[in-house]
């Protein structure tokens, strides 16, 4: 089901596919090659789909971009790019890019209308739902796709400026699990590796994550190890990244939890743990010894679904490595008890010492091109800077910052996304306004999702196509400019800070976001409070002030100029009074760790180990739905909802254009399903039509479907963590069976 040709394009320097599609595109169905004129200027920027962050050179004619390669001396990707970072620029090349904004007339259709109506009927609108119902009923959905400088433009003018009480952001849906674990384990969201780790860990545990598809450089980074290390994987499924594994334990779904407690009572048990670090720099472990007490071998194996063995050889393998790295990502974090999982994995690297040393870390991917931007900097989870919305000291010194009244600033927290869609379902939200982000594919349960949206009185979409699901849905759509028509800073998972650069004009009368925030600031009659927030560079001078004596403090960092010299910077980087002296430190080394000195962000600078009894799954298979069901990523060509990766033709030429699910043979065989045929797949929610694809990379009794589909979320439960509110995507209960046997 995957090309051939979208492995190889991970590997686009050397592959010999690629060489030959650059020859010979027609044998792959790519058609003609076009013409490229000869560039007069190169600049470099960031990569906007992923975490990873990747650099990228723009060859430039005229001033706008004509092609790109990737940055061979950059930090992060050492001259390689996946597929969508080579489509980068295609995807700007659509004729579904929104151009003009549209307003929905009284007959129903979305009509084109100039900057002015549209901004005067959002203004109206809004103030008219607030006049009526109060500030708290309407809301806003951002996005880790922005900027920092405009993702926190958005936070400081809908919460500041316009009496938004409630925001939250797509990064709900990937990131929110590994954030809340990282702040109640060490005081503040900060994981602290660098990529430099996957080339010096002698043990690498990957969790819920594939790599070589979802995050394809950080895999070639892993490529770069010269120590032969032991790759274990931890996946239901018999994943790309599992298939180059020395060690794959094929898990039950959400079992994970209670893996890691077996494994840490092994540890325990055997004495394979740094007694030195936990009693320096830790509380709370002869709790979690106890706790974890109770979770026998034979428990262990029950609830896991692996063998004894197994499980014996994945705690002597973390227990004998010097340096024992961790990473997950979305099938850790994506779940009911999403927190408490990540929670886990760091309770490993604590107790065995495997923290702030090369090639170690509890250590999560991001999804976003800037989810750690976000997480920052967008004013939803929580006040610029890490701060707290509750604490009284928090809002006046970000008030003091920005000269602003103290009270302009909310003084409770927003509610998470999941709740914003609860208020809407409930009336208590009348008006939203969603920024860069497709809530209709990506949100949890689509049924009932449209069935919420379609409440509210006024509905804004913010978008750079024209034709998204949540687009169509609008009342007022207002065209944007996309990644490349823009300037600004991504945040990637190694917490190192670059930019974007504006290499291309965006298409008729779009905007970019920022400038769109700036013209809303005027006529809602708040631009005042702006008046310093002139151009993005300008308002990255702001938010450094926001970071001051954080621990994301970047005020050692002078300007944009300093970022591209660098390399990009890793956050903390702290003003040290002269810029010669930053300079100096970072060129020794721009691969910079947190917890060298065993020092954590809570007030005695110790690391708590957190834990709790684990969950049933959330909605347990039966008779009539006796399939678990997995999601996740399906190609390295794929991107969340495919809003800009569909739009390349190469990238549609790599992944399959119908939906499929992955079906254990066996299971196959028993339902009379062979390899294509066209099966529905039902939960008690929706169902969905996929081509049948049999493989045993799924157990028996499990089936797999790409997330990129829109009519995955059809089938999805609206299960949430309690601590993260992330939704469960993971695992729900569905049947599947032939079109035209039920």
């Amino acid at each position: 089901m995957i090309s051939d040709l979208a492995k190889n394009l991970l590997h686009c320097k050397q592959g010999p596919l690629t060489r030959e599609l650059l020859r010979s595109p027609g044998r792959f169905g790519l058609g003609q090659l076009p013409v490229r004129k000869q560039p007069d200027a190169v600049t470099t920027t960031t990569c906007g789909f992923c975490g990873t962050g990747c650099g990228l050179n723009i060859h430039l004619k005229d001033g706008e971009a004509i092609s790109l390669s990737p940055r061979t001396e950059y930090p992060v990707n050492l001259g390689m790019a996946c597929p969508k970072g080579w489509e980068a620029l295609a995807v700007l090349d659509s004729g579904d890019r929104a151009t003009t904004p549209l307003l929905r007339d009284q007959a129903g259709k979305l009509i084109p209308v100039d900057w002015e109506t549209a901004a005067t009927t959002f203004v109206d609108r809004f103030k008219s739902i607030q006049k009526k119902y109060g500030n708290d009923s309407v809301a806003f959905l951002g996005s880790g796709q922005l900027p920092n400088e405009e993702v926190a433009f958005l936070g400081a003018l809908a919460k500041f400026g316009m009496g938004f009480v409630h925001g939250d952001g797509n990064t709900r849906q990937c990131m929110a699990s590994a954030v809340t674990a990282y702040k109640q384990s060490f005081g503040f969201d900060a994981p602290g590796y660098t990529y430099q780790d996957y080339e010096e860990s002698d043990v690498i545990v990957f969790i819920g994550a594939n790599p070589c598809i979802a995050h394809p450089i950080m895999w070639e980074r892993v490529t770069r190890n010269r120590n032969n290390p032991t790759i274990v994987v931890i996946d239901p499924r018999l994943t790309e990244t599992a298939m180059q594994a020395d060690l794959h334990l094929q898990i039950r779904p959400k079992g994970d939890l209670s893996l890691f407690y077996g494994i840490s009572r092994l540890l325990i048990e055997n004495d394979w743990i740094d007694r030195d670090f936990i009693d320096s720099h830790t509380n709370q472990f002869e709790n979690y010894q106890r706790f974890v007490q109770d979770f026998s071998l034979q428990r262990t194996v029950e609830e896991s679904g692996l063998t004894p063995q197994l499980l014996k050889d994945v705690t002597r393998i973390i227990a004998g490595g010097e340096a024992v790295s961790f990473y997950w990502t979305m099938g850790v974090n994506q779940s009911y008890q999403g927190t408490r999982t990540a929670q886990a994995i760091i309770n490993l690297a604590l107790m065995t010492g495997n923290i702030g040393k090369p090639g170690t870390g509890p250590n999560s991917i991001t999804g976003q091109c800037n989810a750690m931007g976000s997480r920052l900097f967008s004013n939803t989870t929580s006040l610029f800077g890490g701060r707290d919305f509750t604490k009284k000291e928090d809002r006046q010194e970000v008030a003091d910052i920005l000269a602003i009244d103290e009270g302009d600033i909310p003084s409770v927290n927003s509610w998470p996304y999941h709740k914003i869609m609860d208020g809407i379902l409930g009336g208590k939200i009348k008006g939203l306004w969603v920024i860069c982000t497709n809530s209709v594919h990506s949100w949890i349960n689509q049924n009932q999702s449209r069935d919420i949206l379609e409440r509210l009185d006024f509905l804004v979409v913010q978008d750079m196509y024209h034709n998204t699901e949540t687009a169509k849905m609008a009342d007022l759509v207002l065209p944007a400019a996309g990644w490349g028509e823009k300037q600004g800073t991504f945040i990637n998972s190694e917490r190192r800070i670059n930019t974007i650069k504006k290499v291309a004009k965006a298409p008729g009368q779009a905007l970019s976001d920022f400038s769109i925030f700036k013209l809303l600031a005027h006529y809602w009659g708040c631009e005042e409070m702006f008046r310093q927030w002139t151009t993005p560079e300008s308002v990255f001078q702001i938010l450094k002030r926001l970071t001051k004596g954080q621990p994301c403090d970047i005020t050692g960092i002078e300007d944009y100029n300093m970022l591209d010299e660098m390399g990009g910077v890793q956050w903390p980087c702290p003003d040290l009074g002269s810029s010669y002296a930053v300079r100096d430190r970072l060129l020794e080394s721009n691969q910079r760790r947190l917890y060298e000195d065993g020092r954590f962000y809570h007030s005695d600078g110790r690391a708590k180990f957190l834990f709790e009894e684990p969950r049933p799954l959330s909605e347990p298979t039966s008779e009539k739905y006796p399939f678990i069901l997995l999601t996740g990523r399906g190609t390295a060509a794929q991107w969340h909802t495919q809003t800009r990766t569909k739009n390349s033709a190469v990238l549609r030429k790599l992944y399959p254009s119908d939906p499929f699910v992955e079906i254990n043979p066996a299971d196959a065989k028993k339902r009379e399903i062979s390899m294509n045929d066209w099966v529905f797949v039902k939960s008690q929610r929706g169902k969905m039509k996929a081509t049948a694809f049999l493989t045993h990379s799924v157990q028996p009794g499990q089936v797999f479907i790409p997330m990129h589909y829109k009519q995955t979320n059809n089938l999805t439960d609206a299960v949430f963590d309690p601590d993260s509110h992330q939704p469960s995507f993971k695992a729900c209960a569905v049947t599947i069976f032939r079109v035209g046997t039920y």
